[in-house]
């Protein structure tokens, strides 16, 4: 399966990896390179767990263009 995700840098110079289409799955690293290898063991995790409990494994994402 494909998933996109964000990354993004905190404020303490930590990345963070998220997945938005399955809910809480959240992970991070201190390269890019890291917090994306962290997000994909994240990913299979958060979609074993939910696979378990009878969740549906992903949520709808679309993306929307808004004027600013």
């Amino acid at each position: 399966m494909k998933f996109t995700v964000t990354i993004y840098r905190d404020e303490d110079g930590v990345y963070i990896a998220e997945c938005p289409s399955v809910p809480g799955c959240v992970s991070q690293g201190m390269t890019e390179a890291e917090a994306e290898s962290n997000i994909s063991d994240a990913i299979r995790e958060c979609l074993a767990v939910r696979a378990e409990r009878g969740m549906p494994l992903t949520v709808v994402t679309r993306e929307l263009e808004v004027t600013v």
